[in-house]
């Protein structure tokens, strides 16, 4: 019987790599990364699908959503973001070196135009930069698979805001490590 990953939209293409290279028989389904913008409706999104596969596992960490995704009660990676999946220790130091570190994943790094400029209305109102960014310091790139689109994707995304861009390569073995201790 195939397991279905209810992903994060966020994760879903490295939660099907990683299920590929690991042979892991998955479904992966995937719901929108926007909803981070609204993650009051993360967990009725999942509701909704869990009820068409018999086993569900969760290829989400909070994300925000103060323990709803939690009160389901299936299993789900650790962390309190997406970007804990790929570097959770990385991610600690950053924030003990830097508290106002914002981070950034291969996936946030090539949508950050649409997931966060114009889900934020930044296009429209570049005014409000500050008041979303203006507590952060730098932005950190926790690198899946470092490529040349993806590092300049990652210092546009750093430019947009105005914050200096740290690189930190993280790859994807967290990621494959909580899957497969999700899946086993």
């Amino acid at each position: 019987m195939s397991t279905a990953v209810i992903a994060c939209g966020a994760l879903a293409v490295h939660v099907r790599e990683v299920s590929r290279r690991e042979g892991l028989d998955v479904e992966v389904v995937p719901v929108p990364a926007t909803l981070h913008n609204h993650p009051e409706r993360i967990a009725p999104a999942i509701e909704e699908l869990r009820g068409r596969y018999q086993r569900v596992v969760l290829a989400y960490a909070d994300c925000g959503s103060y323990g709803a995704i939690d009160a389901l009660g299936l299993p789900r990676l650790r962390g309190n973001h997406c970007y804990d999946v790929f570097g959770y220790d990385e991610v600690h130091e950053a924030l003990e070196e830097e508290p106002g570190t914002y981070f950034l994943t291969d996936f946030l790094a090539r949508t950050f135009e649409h997931t966060v400029i114009r889900e934020l209305g930044l296009d429209n109102h570049p005014e409000l930069r500050d008041d979303y960014f203006g507590n952060y310091k730098r932005v950190v790139w926790l690198a899946q698979r470092r490529t040349p689109a993806t590092e300049r994707a990652a210092r546009r995304a750093a430019e947009r805001i105005g914050l200096p861009l740290e690189v930190r390569e993280v790859g994807d073995s967290g990621l494959a490590r909580q899957l497969t201790k999700l899946l086993t």
